[in-house]
């Protein structure tokens, strides 16, 4: 009999967010009471499908012991890099000897506090039998403009086709250390986990996401966060 293919959370939460600015880095900044880093995790600890997670924290990291998760036993951490992918890296090798190369990885910003469980759910059934994996992404409803390079518009581009990506995203195990392993040997950056996957060939599914899943980067962020959460509190 196979064993039972498991699915591991990886949360990167080792930024600095320095574009958030203020003395507490974003994903402990609080919303509604309780830390961005704390909703980001709630949603994934409530997913019973999940069976642990590891928490990319930064070095030296003070503040990760003080919020209820820390002390889930399914909540292990590693220390981040400076890069995403480095994080990605880290949390994986942390899960050594735990996680099989069958088994799923499941990608999460700490910086999106506002993941519905009916989308976590949603990118869990559909890529179950899929060979590469996939991530939750919204369609582009915006205009998108070209500049010129001296700050003025130069085109409208095509928005046909294109899609924001999100968080989380999944891919096996073995499948993404392959990939990540392949950007470093190649020093080439990558943004989330499916431009490393991308690397390799593949094309990871696009598995549509709600749209206010947003990713806090700016302090205006936070009051947006907050009235999504508490909206679905309310309903």
């Amino acid at each position: 009999m196979s064993a039972r293919v498991r699915r591991w959370a990886v949360v990167v939460a080792a930024g600095r967010g320095q574009r958030f600015g203020g003395p507490v880095p974003k994903q402990y900044t609080r919303l509604l009471g309780r830390p961005v880093l704390s909703w980001s995790l709630a949603a994934l600890l409530a997913e019973p499908a999940i069976d642990g997670v590891v928490v990319a924290l930064a070095a030296g990291d003070r503040r990760w012991r003080s919020i209820p998760e820390a002390k889930d036993a399914r909540v292990g951490t590693c220390i981040g890099g400076d890069r995403r992918e480095t994080s990605v890296a880290r949390a994986l090798a942390a899960l050594e000897g735990r996680a099989r190369d069958s088994d799923w990885v499941i990608v999460h910003d700490a910086a999106r506090p506002c993941l519905a469980a009916e989308d976590l759910r949603r990118l869990i059934a559909a890529t179950r039998s899929d060979p590469v994996g996939g991530l939750l992404a919204a369609p582009v409803a915006d205009t998108l403009k070209a500049d010129d390079g001296h700050g003025r518009s130069a085109r409208t581009a095509s928005r046909e086709g294109l899609w924001r990506a999100l968080t989380p995203q999944m891919f096996r195990y073995g499948l993404l250390k392959r990939a990540l392993a392949l950007c470093f040997d190649r020093e080439r950056p990558v943004t989330d986990e499916a431009a490393a996957i991308e690397a390799l060939g593949l094309r990871p599914l696009l598995v549509r996401g709600r749209a206010d899943n947003i990713k806090l980067t700016n302090v205006e962020d936070r009051v947006v966060a907050e009235a999504i959460l508490r909206s679905r509190r309310s309903g």
